[in-house]
């Protein structure tokens, strides 16, 4: 399946709505990066979309660099550097302190594009540096259903179709609602990755998972090996 997106206002090369991304909130990923960042060290953000968490990071002191691959994601950020560019061919020639991979971007299913955006986090940060990865692990995946999601402050957030498509290979549509009138929908394919598999790709690109930082297990910390 081929990531695609339905709804108003500019949709991304990866479905996503530009948008819907405005309205929500940090769901306490600035708190997570400052964990394991010193105190007003540089960050480097790949895939940071509108700047929902870039913009608090930049309020806690850090110096943070936004990378995304859609100039219109990237137009709504605010006070930091930003860089348009698609995640695996980034080379910025700088190391940071931190490098978060977030949206789930590494259960893609294409295992070359995993390892080349993990090697773009390699590349990227410092030796005694850290790599924040948001992943689905097997657990969560084995846990999608359609009818499930969320609701907060006037945003919805629902599975309406998901479809084991060959062992290990999800196919899902997810809808998206803000208000009364503004629906969205977002068509995308995803990986169950074993931690086996996290840590074996992590280890390709000289990474060595370090532990889970959240009880859900959704945020990976790994550290150059």
């Amino acid at each position: 399946m081929k990531n695609t997106g339905t709804g108003p206002g500019a949709i991304t090369p990866d479905g996503s709505p530009v948008d819907f991304y405005t309205h929500l909130k940090p769901n306490g990923e600035p708190e997570i990066v400052a964990e394991v960042t010193p105190p007003g060290g540089s960050v480097l953000e790949l895939g940071a979309g509108v700047g929902r968490v870039t913009h608090p990071l930049l309020d806690l002191g850090f110096e943070v660099v936004a990378v995304d691959e859609s100039p219109e994601m990237l137009a709504e950020v605010r006070g930091a550097r930003t860089v348009l560019a698609q995640v695996q061919d980034l080379r910025l020639g700088e190391r940071f302190d931190t490098v978060t991979l977030a949206s789930q971007l590494v259960n893609t299913v294409h295992d070359p594009s995993r390892r080349e955006l993990l090697a773009a986090c390699a590349r990227h940060v410092k030796p005694a540096g850290s790599v924040l990865i948001q992943w689905m692990p097997p657990e969560a995946h084995d846990q999608w259903r359609a009818g499930t999601g969320r609701e907060d402050d006037g945003i919805s957030i629902t599975m309406v179709a998901v479809d084991e498509v060959t062992p290990g290979v999800f196919e899902a549509t997810m809808r998206y609602t803000y208000g009364q009138d503004k629906v969205w929908t977002q068509s995308f394919s995803s990986k169950r990755l074993t931690d086996a598999d996290l840590a074996a790709d992590l280890a390709a690109e000289g990474l060595r998972l370090e532990r889970f930082l959240t009880e859900n297990r959704m945020w990976v910390l790994a550290v150059p090996d």
